[in-house]
């Protein structure tokens, strides 16, 4: 496979040199130019034209953020945003980074030499490289499926960190006449409605933010809308989406657990699934599920870029079958096929 090819933008010398060499560790990325200025910086996208670009955003008044406004809308490609870990991390820079489309935030280091300091960047640049296939490369082929007709199953998803990509892998491979699908990935406010967009004009199912009494119907994904609210899953003979405001529950909100439990309790034929995530959302959820006769499929620890939650119901015995990634939609597919009168987990 080709390396991931990195442009790293900062008005430090020494960082960017820090940078390329931490991102090279990874043998299947390299840092292809480094820019100190946004004027430098579109030069170098022109000429080199990177896969992914990191940003600094730490210093106000630097042109970070309007750089970042300015490439989304005339050159939208797969940005990691860096700020500071000793700002706090999630300030008002990084949320705006978020919301103008970087992919994720990295948080430079106050002791960059500590190790494994920089296994989070290796790894957003990894995640980020996957959005190409969203902002440049066009849609993926979805799977043939000429015999696919949805069984009325709901498909559930639930994910975290890592889960950007593994959605992208998941998703686009679904066909057009998809099992009504629900999805809460952690993620900030200011992001999903673009995330659901992006995913809605390079996959072949409709993809959408969930909204308040959006009936499930077969050929639509429904993204929890991160902030204030929970997506849960309610109605007997019709099935909307509910959203509904609480507090966190495991330190989130929406919280993969709530979603899962909703659809436990309505008892109707669904299959559920625990994408790569840091802690436990979503583990109890999924076992309710099982107990209520449902489905449940969890991603494996080798193609897991953190092995929290799907270890966690895994352990709990939540999980009927791990898969890797690469067997996840065609497993789902199979679940949720009413020709097949058999199906099964392969």
């Amino acid at each position: 496979m080709k390396p991931i090819r990195v442009l790293v933008v900062d008005g430090s010398p020494t960082t960017c040199a820090v940078f390329k060499t931490e991102l090279e560790r990874d043998p299947g990325i390299v840092v292809v130019g480094t820019a100190s200025t946004p004027l430098a910086a579109r030069a170098a996208i022109k000429a080199l034209d990177p896969d992914v670009l990191t940003l600094d955003i730490r210093r106000p008044g630097k042109g970070g953020l309007s750089f970042l406004e300015k490439l989304m809308r005339l050159r939208p490609m797969p940005v990691v945003a860096v700020a500071s870990e000793i700002a706090g991390g999630r300030n008002a820079r990084s949320v705006q980074a978020l919301a103008l489309g970087a992919y994720d935030i990295f948080l430079k280091p106050e002791d960059g030499s500590r190790a494994r300091a920089y296994d989070p960047l290796r790894a957003r640049v990894r995640g980020a490289s996957k959005m190409r296939v969203l902002l440049r490369d066009g849609p993926a082929t979805p799977a043939p499926a000429p015999d696919f007709v949805p069984d009325g199953r709901i498909v559930a998803v639930g994910a975290s960190t890592g889960g950007v990509d593994a959605l992208i892998t998941l998703l686009s491979d679904f066909p057009e006449n998809c099992p009504p699908t629900v999805v809460t990935q952690h993620m900030p406010e200011a992001f999903t409605a673009s995330f659901a967009s992006r995913l809605d004009a390079h996959c072949a199912a409709a993809v959408q933010e969930a909204t308040n009494g959006a009936p499930l119907e077969p050929g639509r994904i429904y993204l929890a809308p991160g902030g204030s609210h929970h997506l849960e899953v309610m109605g007997r003979e019709r099935r909307v989406c509910r959203l509904r405001e609480g507090p966190t529950v495991n330190g989130h909100r929406p919280s993969v657990d709530v979603l899962f439990h909703s659809i436990a309790k309505l008892n109707a034929p669904a299959l559920g699934v625990i994408l790569t995530g840091m802690g436990d959302d979503g583990a109890r959820g999924l076992a309710a599920m099982r107990e209520a006769g449902a489905r449940t499929l969890g991603q494996d620890e080798e193609s897991s870029l953190v092995y929290g939650m799907p270890r966690v119901a895994h352990e709990m015995g939540a999980v009927e079958k791990q898969l890797p990634l690469s067997r996840m939609t065609r497993a789902v597919l199979e679940q949720c096929n009413a020709v097949s009168t058999s199906a099964r987990v392969a």
